[in-house]
């Protein structure tokens, strides 16, 4: 499912048109990412969490040759963690 199809079940769940739903959409994507911009996490009480998670620098190895050694700087990157429910319902 790509993000038009997202926003044409959004749309045919709660009644908006296609554009009001994508709006509503963006809206929420938008808040996600500035939360997380900020370091700070949202959580969905059953559906799950998304927080931002620091990566220490590491030592990694070039894939294109084995035997040479990379330095991959320390991140911070975007995590989700799922919920009880979620995980409930995909587990079937």
């Amino acid at each position: 499912m790509n993000k038009q199809d997202f926003i044409d079940e959004v749309a045919g769940k709660t009644g908006l048109s296609k554009k009001d739903a994508a709006g509503a959409v963006d809206a929420v994507l938008d808040v996600i990412t500035s939360t997380l911009k900020k370091g700070d996490s949202i959580a969905f009480t059953g559906f799950g969490k998304f927080s931002v998670s620091d990566r220490a620098a590491r030592t990694g190895v070039n894939p294109r040759n084995p035997s040479e050694k990379v330095q991959i700087a320390a991140s911070r990157v975007p995590k989700f963690t799922p919920g009880s429910q979620l995980k409930g319902a995909v587990k079937v």
